[in-house]
C-alpha cells in the first residue's frame, strides 16, 4: 500500500465532504451560481471539446511517444543556455492557434520527454498569448501597436514566469515516456505527422471572419473539409509509417493525458461559476 497516496486521496475526500457540507444551497444566488456553472461546463464541452482539446490530446500523445527525448533537451533540458530555452520556448506557441486550455496537454507533452520547468512553464504561459490568430485579431480590432505590444510583452513574461517557476521549484528528474520498439524514422514523416495534426487542429478552430470575401473567409467557408483532409492525412501517415506497437504507444500517451488533465479541467470551468456567486445568465 502507497501510504502517500492513500493519505492524498483521503485529503481529496475530506475537501469533498467539507464543500457538500458548507456550500450555502439554501442561497438563491448560490443556486444560480451553481446552475451557470452547469451551464458553463456544458457551453465547453459543446464548443471546445472536439474541435479543441481532443486534437491537444492528439497532439500531446504524439510529442510523448514519437519524439526523440534528445531533440527535446537540446533545446529545453536545464543543461542548456537560458538564452537558447526560453527564447524557443517563448516563441513555440506561434504557429500554434490555442487557448489556455488546449495548451495544457502540449505543455504536458514536452515536460514528459525532459524539458525543464522553467522553460516548459515559459511556453505554457505564450502558446495562447502569441499564436498567430491571437495576435492578427489583436491588432486588426485594436491596432497594429497593441498587437506588437502584445507579442513582445507576452513573450517577456513568459520568460520572467518561467525562470521564476525555477526558482521556486528547483529541478527535480522528469520520467520521460518510454515506447517500446521506438525506432528512428526520417525527420520529414515526423515532421508531416504533427504537421497534419496541427492542421486539424487549426482548421477546426478556424472562427467567423467579420466580413467575407478574403482569404481568411475563404478558410471557414471550407473549415470542415480541410478537417476532414488533415484529419485523413493523419491517420494515413500513421498507418504508413508507424508500426503497430509505435500506434499503440501513441494511443496509450494520449488516454494518460487525458486521465490527468480533462478531470481536474472540467472541475476548473464548473468551479469557475459555480463558487463564484454569479446569477445565472438568462438563457433560452
Amino acid at each position: 500500500m502507497n501510504i502517500k497516496q492513500e493519505f492524498k486521496y483521503l485529503l481529496y475526500l475530506l475537501g469533498a465532504f467539507a464543500l457538500i457540507w458548507f456550500y450555502p444551497l439554501e442561497s438563491s444566488v448560490q443556486q444560480a451560481a451553481l446552475l451557470e456553472g452547469f451551464f458553463m461546463l456544458q457551453e465547453y464541452v459543446h464548443d471546445h471539446t472536439l474541435t479543441c482539446l481532443i486534437p491537444a490530446l492528439f497532439i500531446a500523445g504524439g510529442i510523448a511517444a514519437f519524439v526523440s527525448q534528445a531533440s527535446v533537451i537540446k533545446y529545453f533540458a536545464g543543461g542548456v543556455s537560458r538564452y537558447i530555452s526560453y527564447s524557443v520556448a517563448s516563441v513555440s506557441g506561434t504557429v500554434l492557434a490555442v487557448c489556455s486550455c488546449t495548451v495544457l496537454p502540449l505543455f504536458s507533452g514536452i515536460y514528459r520527454r525532459g524539458a525543464g520547468l522553467g522553460p516548459a512553464v515559459a511556453f505554457l504561459y505564450s502558446g495562447p498569448a502569441i499564436n498567430v490568430l491571437a495576435i492578427v485579431l489583436t491588432a486588426r480590432i485594436l491596432g497594429w501597436e497593441l498587437g506588437v505590444t502584445r507579442f513582445i510583452v507576452s513573450i517577456v513574461f513568459a520568460a520572467l514566469i518561467g525562470l521564476l517557476m525555477e526558482k521556486i521549484f528547483p529541478a527535480q528528474p522528469v520520467q520521460t515516456a518510454t515506447i517500446a520498439g521506438e525506432r528512428e524514422r526520417p525527420l520529414w514523416q515526423d515532421a508531416l505527422f504533427f504537421a497534419s495534426m496541427i492542421g486539424v487542429l487549426l482548421s477546426a478552430t478556424w472562427q467567423r471572419p467579420e466580413s467575407f470575401g478574403d482569404l481568411y473567409a475563404l478558410i471557414f467557408e471550407w473549415k470542415w473539409w480541410l478537417t476532414a483532409i488533415f484529419l485523413a492525412l493523419t491517420v494515413a501517415v500513421a498507418f504508413r509509417f508507424f508500426n503497430g506497437e509505435e500506434r499503440t504507444g501513441w494511443m496509450r500517451e494520449t488516454f494518460e493525458f487525458t486521465k490527468l488533465i480533462v478531470p481536474y479541467l472540467f472541475i476548473g470551468v464548473l468551479s469557475r461559476a459555480g463558487f463564484s456567486g454569479v446569477p445565472a445568465k438568462a438563457r433560452a
